[in-house]
């Protein structure tokens, strides 16, 4: 029996072990020849061994074809003047390339799919994409993505990018006042909405979307950080090498360096470098072994999100120079130590709206210690988070990786899902740490009516010291890295005196493209591409294996030896990396840690931390206790509405103070049963009579009374809605339904206004007594 035309090596010789060795190397090198040849010159195939070779050579022909479109794909990203891979069609709404301070971002109107209902009155979300060596569209390159969830939700959605080359001498300033004026658009474009919009920063765009929201909190609705460090020197020995980066080069005069070179603008591609050198056996061999072994119905996946990966954009000189000095080697943004150009400092302390933080332990790039160390940079003791009326909520995964958190769909399908149907819940939360524990939803959950999705979002009080015990904050680790960064002030002055105009003066554009063209990640490129004319006859060759395509069966025993040779790759390049990072930080730390060097940079070991935490600042503090003298004139003020919401409360701080989304999609209805209350109106409201049962509480319960209504019909109505928004989630604790039957006793008196007041007088009293 002849076998059926297939391209496999004339025999297993040299050649083809040359061929397995180097997958680079040409089919249509000597020792092959076209298909209908080989047909007439080889044996049929028989045995596992002959099946698994024709396979293997099928997959290599069809590998350097992906390849290869990967390649045309970079090529034709390239020459885009706004390349994106944003899979959903969208509307340009504002060009900051016209303003004032003309910036290369972009805000865009994403158009709702025709299956997608988007509700008219819901407040919008605006996904902003890092600019960390990519280009934009990652954050809705997907159905199940940040923008797909969101659009799902019912909300408009809003989507800021940019091009891949900056406006010359733009500055990180400029982006912040840019997307500041994004959202002014955005807001007048949705007057019905009475709820700022929800802004979501990726990776490198949390952080200068904080920076925006402590620069003008007022236009701000929840800020969502995916993935974000905003707390760079925070980190575990052994797990986090990353950080040490800036100190083992010797500080941030490599990155003037590198932009001097590129003619006062720094390649992107060196930033994904980077990323690619955190994990070899992935960048080496795993992604590649993948598609070579999913290369019949993995290829187009694959591409898709290379597409987003290989598409690099430049930053100007001095935007990446302030990020590396501000940020990553200066750690500035946590201590509000960050001034503008009218010398108003960036304190993150002054955003009013909620903040959610979304962590990975399995990311590698921003660790949970970097995502939620600030929390405890900022502040000293949790009643200063309630003082500073701040809302912070983080959620942490388990195990996905540093793209996987706004990449993921699984993670878009569950978090983001959740993060979207809950906004309103989180909007009000009443100052303080909480924690987004989901759980699944099942045939068992109760009043599963009033589960929006798959999951049941639960919003958890935590503490400083919860924060504390995942940062593991260490003065000597501050120590370090603030020797750290004298050194790079040192040595960035040095450059700049003694190199740096040396450097500018043999630089020009045909020099950058001499650099560019040696730069790592370039290369892969350049190798595949039809630029090649080694890889001119691929495309053909790779449509000829399709049509004769034999795959190996999974019974072949050959797979488990081709499986476990990969296993053993990839755990050889990890024993590197182990080895590699666990050199660097040995090197790192015995470097940093000497009481001289320390004692050079001003650090050394005295009663003065070497990082000054921003303290209660002395009008921030006259301010608050004006504020308390305020609130408690008006314990008594305020009729039913007010009441209600103080029972709310009242009752909810008595079991562990979780807010389950079931209880506040009963709230929801019954607002839009029995009152026309905005969202925001309904806001103010709680957070005063929140702070009123901080500031004083027995008074504050005292005074319910003579806040109802005479009529009794009115009292009972509003009771009954108070526990259906606790009897929603389920049984009550037993300090819950303590303090529920109280409210209830209260409610049922209906005591006249002065006796009330008259009552409740007499218990402060004797309390202070």
């Amino acid at each position: 029996m002849r076998a059926s035309p297939t391209l496999i090596p004339l025999s297993p010789n040299l050649k083809n072990t040359q061929m397995l060795k180097n997958p680079t190397m040409n089919p249509t090198d000597s020792g092959y020849h076209s298909t209908a040849d080989i047909n007439h010159r080889i044996p049929p195939s028989s045995g596992p061994v002959g099946a698994h070779l024709t396979d293997s050579m099928q997959r290599l022909v069809l590998f350097w074809d992906v390849m290869r479109q990967r390649s045309e794909q970079y090529y034709a990203q390239k020459v885009k003047t706004e390349p994106t891979v944003l899979r959903f069609d969208a509307t340009l709404v504002l060009d900051a390339r016209h303003f004032q301070r003309p910036v290369n971002y972009l805000l865009f109107k994403v158009d709702a799919p025709a299956d997608v209902v988007i509700h008219p009155q819901a407040r919008p979300f605006v996904v902003v994409d890092p600019r960390a060596g990519h280009g934009p569209g990652i954050g809705g390159f997907k159905a199940d993505s940040e923008v797909g969830v969101a659009m799902r939700a019912g909300h408009p959605c809003y989507f800021v990018g940019f091009t891949p080359h900056p406006v010359p001498g733009q500055t990180i300033e400029d982006i912040m006042h840019a997307q500041t004026q994004f959202l002014e658009k955005i807001i007048s474009l949705h007057p019905q909405c009475d709820s700022k919009p929800c802004v979501v920063g990726n990776c490198q765009a949390g952080w200068a979307v904080m920076m925006a929201a402590a620069a003008r909190p007022e236009l701000f609705g929840p800020v969502i950080i995916s993935g974000s460090p905003l707390s760079y020197w925070a980190g575990t020995e052994g797990k986090n090498p990353m950080r040490y980066t800036g100190g083992l080069s010797g500080g941030s005069w490599v990155t003037a360096l590198t932009s001097d070179l590129g003619n006062g603008k720094f390649d992107g591609g060196h930033l994904v470098t980077n990323f690619e050198n955190l994990n070899p056996a992935n960048t080496l061999w795993g992604k590649h072994y993948d598609i070579w072994t999913h290369v019949d119905d993995g290829a187009d996946r694959f591409l898709a999100f290379e597409k987003w990966w290989d598409n690099h954009v430049n930053l100007n000189g001095e935007e990446i120079q302030w990020i590396v000095d501000e940020l990553f080697i200066g750690n500035k943004l946590a201590t509000a130590e960050i001034t503008l150009s009218d010398g108003k400092p960036i304190d993150l302390r002054n955003i009013r709206s909620p903040i959610i933080c979304f962590c990975s332990k399995g990311d590698n790039i921003t660790p949970p210690e970097q995502a939620l160390g600030w929390i405890v940079d900022l502040y000293a003791h949790d009643a200063d988070i309630v003082a500073c009326g701040q809302t912070i909520v983080y959620a942490i995964h388990e195990s996905v990786g540093h793209l996987g958190i706004f990449v993921s769909g699984d993670v878009a399908r569950k978090e983001h899902q959740e993060f979207a149907s809950n906004i309103d819940l989180i909007d009000i939360l009443p100052p303080g740490l909480y924690e987004a524990v989901m759980t699944p939803k099942t045939s068992q959950s109760e009043h599963a009516e009033l589960i929006d999705d798959d999951w049941i979002t639960r919003l958890e009080p935590r503490t400083l010291a919860d924060v504390r015990a995942i940062v593991s904050p260490s003065v000597e680790n501050e120590r370090r890295f603030a020797t750290a960064r004298r050194v790079s002030e040192v040595n960035l002055n040095l450059y700049r005196t003694l190199w740096q105009p040396w450097v500018r003066s043999m630089v020009n554009e045909q020099t950058v493209e001499m650099v560019k063209k040696t730069n790592l990640a370039e290369w892969p490129f350049a190798i595949f591409s039809d630029q090649n004319p080694l890889m001119q006859s691929v495309s053909k060759l790779a449509e000829q294996v399709r049509q004769q395509r034999q795959p190996v069966t999974q019974d072949n025993p050959l797979l488990h030896w081709q499986n476990t040779f990969s296993t053993a790759m990839v755990a050889a390049l990890d024993k590197y990396r182990e080895l590699r990072d666990k050199g660097s930080e040995q090197i790192f730390l015995a470097t940093y840690s000497s009481p001289l060097l320390q004692a050079w940079a001003g650090v050394a070991n005295t009663d003065e931390p070497p990082r000054k935490h921003p303290g209660l600042a002395p009008q921030r503090a006259t301010f608050i206790e004006q504020h308390i003298a305020e609130l408690k004139a008006r314990i008594t003020q305020g009729g039913l509405r007010e009441a209600a919401i103080r029972s709310l409360i009242y009752v909810r701080l008595g079991g562990d103070g979780a807010v389950d989304e079931r209880a506040f999609n009963e709230l929801r209805l019954i607002r839009n049963e029995h009152s026309d209350l905005s969202l925001q109106a309904f806001k103010a409201i709680l957070r005063e009579q929140f702070f009123l049962l901080q500031i004083d509480p027995v008074a504050a319960i005292a005074a319910i009374p003579s806040m109802l209504p005479p009529h009794e019909s009115e009292r009972t109505m509003v009771m009954t809605s108070v526990r259906r928004v606790f009897e929603s989630q389920g049984k009550l604790s037993a300090e819950r339904a303590k303090r529920l039957a109280e409210i209830e006793k209260l409610f049922a008196v209906g005591l006249s206004k002065a006796d009330a007041a008259s009552q409740a007088k007499a218990k402060a009293s004797g309390r202070q007594k």
